[in-house]
Formats: C-alpha cells, structure tokens, sequence
C-alpha cells in the first residue's frame, strides 16, 4: 500500500502550506499587539461600597466600546487594571506607585474619596501619572500648585455642589441653614465652597457649620445644638453610613421636629437606602447628582445599556447602583481614547497635553465640546448639577422627572 504521505504531490504539498504559514503569521502579529491600560484606584475593600463597582462597569463598558471600534492607536486594545484602596489614603499612595511601574500605562482614575485623592496628589506629578477623577469632588483636586496639572476630573466639584444645595434650600424659603460637614478635606472644600457662594451673592441667610468626624455613630447630640441654634434645613456632607444615621435619627422624632434634609451625593455610593432601614421616606430628602439615565440621550444610553446586558446582564437603568459613578466613568474611557490617539503614543505626559486638545466627545452625561483646556481641568460645569430624590424603590430620579 502507498503510504499517505506519497499521495500528495510535492506541488500541493507546498500551495497546502502557504495558507497555513499566512495564518500563523497573522496570529503571531496579533499576539504581538500590547495593550494600552487603564488603572483604576479604587475602595472595593470598603463594606457595603457601591461606587466603585459603578466605576468600573462604566470603566469596562467604556472599553468593551472603544475596543469593539477598533481600539486605539490603530488597532492596539485597551485594558482595565484595578487595584484597591479600601478607602485608605496610604494605600492609595502606594497603589499609584505600582501603577506607575506598568508599561503602558497612560492613566489612573480615581474613585468616591476626596481624601485618597487629595493624598495621591504630590506622587501623581512626581511620577507624571495622569489621575481621571470620576468622583471624588474636593476642589482641590484639580485646584493645587502644581504645573501642568497631571489631575483631570470627569465630575462634580464642591464650588458646583453646594450652590445647587443651597440654592435648592433657598428656593424652599429657607433662612437659617445648618451644615453637617466631616472634618476631612471633603468637609473643609465645603465649608469654602458655602462660604464663596454666599459671599458672591450677598445672601442674608444665616449658616451654622457643625463637625463630626468619618466613624460617628450618635448625631443626636449634633441635631440637638442644629435644633436649639434654630435650623429650619440641613445641608448633609455625608457618605452612606454617616448619612443614613442621620436619616434613622431625624425620622424617629416627631414629624415637626424633623429638619428637611438636603445631601452631597457621598450618600449614593454606597448601600444608603438599605441603611436607613426603612426611614427614608419619613424625611423630606434630596440629593445633588450630575448624572441620569433617565436624562442621558437616548442612542447612547441604549448603546451603553446593550452592552451592560452583554457584560453584566443588567436589563433596565433602574437596576444600576451609584449611576454618576458610572456615567462619569464610560465618559472618562470617550475622552482619554479619543486623546491616546491624538498623542499617537502611550507617553503620559503626551497624553495628558493631548487631553488640553481633545474635541467632540459624545458622553452619557453630556457632549463635551472641549472638556478641558490650558488651566481648565473640570469638565462638568455648573448647568451639569440637579437635585434628586430616592422614590419608593430606591431609584434615584431627578426633581423633574417622573
């Protein structure tokens, strides 16, 4: 019998093998492409923390997008890396520092604490590392001595914050606003951020600051000295275990002692309505947002949402925890491809002038004409910024929307 291998003619053998030999070099060109990354900082470790499970499905969604367009820097695919800071300003130091030994690494993001952020600040332009704030609203964030800026915030910041607050409280008729602020750096931006607001427009309305420190577990003292001050509102700066004390305590006095109480958005980074156990609905609350889903356009929104059902099988907006979070993430993702390729390079600081330059960026939040520029380092401005509230689901749902 004729062995197999004498069947087949040297001249097939050899038109056989070309196909093979061109799909093996297709396939180690494609090994060869290396992702650009993305890091992510981010308080995971935290209990019952939302937010940072919000960024990163905006982060990944973003990149499921970008990458199914082609990628970028013409076909090279970017990767998401987190590490997690459990809310620790030192162990966000040191998260920096390891994303900074990453080969193409091009930027950090960063997520709900103004602290860790705030800490991360000095290493950040030591290292040259571009920080993308997707949260954390301190001002002085974005507002430091350092130049050029390697910071970036994609997200409210607390000279936008509390106008909307107090603005919210004065068209409620208040007088006399007492402010709950934690004596962090997110309380002291707030503090300012009241103070500038009401000295530019020359408001009579009488404030009263009250401290506490992250890791009270009694307001009631602190609604005691609000009450015989004589507040007829509270302006909260609160996260979501502080904040729903506050509620469980206001709600269980008697309905004409319980104070209207207007929040920061910390509140809905984490697991804040099941917190109040069932109180929330007993207290006139509001919160400050920049992102809805009920608001967003509806082509993006629905391109994003059938991507979050693919990754995520999340079927309705209303299934999705801390929405700033992840608003304000997926447009990060828009904004730093399209600058990535604007650098033609993964060299940070390349990318973070190219930043200065990016145009015409379709977002979930808004369409960013030129999101930042020389010394301009926010991209949302103060039309960006509405009140909430929690209807009987847990849905967070703008004033003026039903």
């Amino acid at each position: 019998m004729t062995p197999f291998r004498n069947l087949i003619s040297p001249k097939l053998s050899f038109l056989w093998i070309i196909p093979l030999l061109v799909l093996l070099a297709q396939t180690s060109v494609r090994a060869e492409i290396k992702p650009v990354y993305i890091g992510f900082d981010g308080e995971f470790g935290l209990k019952n923390s939302t937010s940072a499970q919000a960024i990163e499905k905006g982060l990944t969604i973003g990149i499921a997008e970008v990458n199914a367009r082609g990628g970028v820097l013409g076909g090279r695919p970017l990767k998401l890396l987190t590490r997690d800071n459990r809310s620790v300003p030192a162990r966000g130091v040191e998260n920096i520092k390891l994303f900074a030994q990453q080969e193409d690494l091009v930027a950090v993001v960063g997520g709900r604490f103004s602290p860790v952020i705030l800490s991360e600040i000095d290493i950040l332009h030591d290292l040259k590392i571009i920080m993308m704030d997707a949260w954390g609203s301190a001002d002085g964030i974005t507002e430091h001595a350092h130049s050029p800026s390697y910071a970036f915030r994609v997200s409210l910041r607390d000279r936008l914050a509390m106008p909307a607050m107090l603005r919210h409280a004065q068209k409620n008729k208040a007088k006399r606003i007492a402010l709950l602020v934690p004596n962090t750096g997110w309380g002291r931006s707030n503090v300012n951020a009241a103070e500038r607001y009401l000295g530019e427009i020359g408001s009579d309305m009488a404030t009263k600051v009250i401290w506490y420190n992250w890791g009270d577990k009694d307001f009631s003292g602190f609604y005691r000295i609000i009450q015989e001050w004589g507040a007829d509102t509270l302006v909260m700066v609160a996260n979501d275990i502080e904040g729903s004390l506050v509620v469980r305590y206001v709600a269980s006095l008697p309905e004409d002692q319980r104070l209207p109480i207007i929040s920061h958005w910390g509140i809905t980074g984490g697991q804040f309505v099941e917190a109040c156990q069932g109180d929330l609905s007993k207290v006139d609350f509001s919160v400050v947002q920049t992102f809805s889903f009920f608001q967003a356009e509806p082509t993006i929104s629905a391109t994003f949402m059938d991507w979050a059902k693919r990754l995520y099988g999340l079927e309705r907006i209303e299934d999705i925890d801390s929405p700033v979070g992840v608003g304000h993430a997926y447009d990060i993702v828009q904004i730093l491809a399209r600058a990535i390729d604007l650098a033609g390079s993964t060299n940070r600081p390349a990318v973070r002038d190219a930043l200065e330059n990016v145009t015409a960026v379709k977002g979930l939040v808004r369409t960013y004409d030129k999101p930042f520029g020389a010394n301009d380092y926010d991209a949302l401005e103060q039309d960006d910024v509405f009140m909430a509230r929690y209807d009987e689901y847990g849905v967070i749902r703008p004033l003026d929307v039903d």
